[in-house]
């Protein structure tokens, strides 16, 4: 079925979003990523002059992933129009705008118009890990002058990034340790067969590791802490801002720290595009069945 769809703002995810749902006989109607010239010649792409044109035409808008930085203007990389997060709440009617990791405050502006976070479904949380596991790969082997194999790597939080990366580490003969908290995740890296430390715990042990990958989402790596790395260990960090590693800390002791934010979007767009469509498409399906 053939659907209308506004796309506002976004990075190269979305444009690739944007010719897969045009490719699928869906009428996407574009304004805030003019910039993508790919899109200019698709005859089921239209170029919107105006916000009010793009979602005025459509029956569901897609903003960006990640929504906004600044909590005032949603994203738009591929675009030097301003669009702030005021005004597009304020076009939206009955349509059901689909972005991603959209803060509270935005529901609160929205009221009773329906906003669904895409990044709180399970199914694409889940797919984007893959991507963001094997994007952490690529900067290993291109920030460091050893193999992989071999190397001891720490891996600090046991949630889905921290079990899909251990689980390609060791594949790869990595000597692989995850750090947790929860007495629940201790079991089950136990149960994997990786080596086991307390994150509350860590300090000295951390002079040992080549590698450190940080995938909690809070402050981990102190500059208390960051004492006890070595200055040829090269740190990773996956947790979205503020981080989980004093990056100030590591950069006065002259250690490699590299903050790897929104990776599937980078290392995989088409892919991450193509997990973001079908997550759309469920949600557009579970949508109709509640209309019934």
């Amino acid at each position: 079925m053939s659907r209308n769809f506004s796309i506002i703002g976004g990075d190269l995810r979305i444009i690739k979003l944007a010719e897969m749902l045009a490719k699928e006989c869906n009428n996407v109607y574009a304004y805030g990523i003019n910039k993508a010239k790919e899109l200019q010649k698709n005859k089921n792409i239209i170029i919107c002059n105006t916000l009010k044109e793009a979602v005025n035409n459509s029956d569901i808008i897609i903003g960006p992933i990640p929504f906004s930085s600044d909590g005032k203007e949603i994203n738009t990389p591929f675009s030097d129009k301003i669009i702030s997060i005021e005004e597009l709440i304020e076009s939206i009617d009955t349509q059901t705008l689909i972005a991603g990791s959209i803060k509270s405050d935005v529901y609160n502006l929205a009221k009773s118009k329906q906003i669904i976070d895409i990044m709180n479904r399970e199914e694409l949380a889940v797919l984007n890990t893959i991507s963001t596991v094997e994007g952490t790969i690529e900067i290993i082997i291109a920030n460091t002058d050893t193999i992989i194999h071999g190397s001891k790597i720490l891996i600090l939080g046991f949630g889905r990034i921290g079990k899909v990366l251990a689980q390609k580490l060791t594949a790869l003969s990595a000597k692989v340790t995850c750090a947790a908290r929860k007495n629940e995740d201790f079991a089950w890296i136990k149960a994997y067969g990786y080596n086991l430390t307390n994150i509350n715990t860590i300090g000295e042990n951390l002079s040992q590791y080549d590698i450190i990958i940080n995938t909690a989402p809070n402050m981990i790596l102190t500059k208390e802490r960051m004492k006890y790395v070595k200055e040829e260990c090269l740190l990773i960090d996956l947790a979205s801002k503020p981080g989980g590693i004093d990056r100030e800390e590591a950069q006065n002791r002259n250690i490699k720290c590299i903050w790897a934010l929104a990776l599937p979007g980078k290392v995989a767009p088409v892919t991450t595009a193509e997990f973001i469509k079908d997550t759309i498409y469920n949600i557009l399906t579970e949508i109709e069945k509640g209309e019934k």
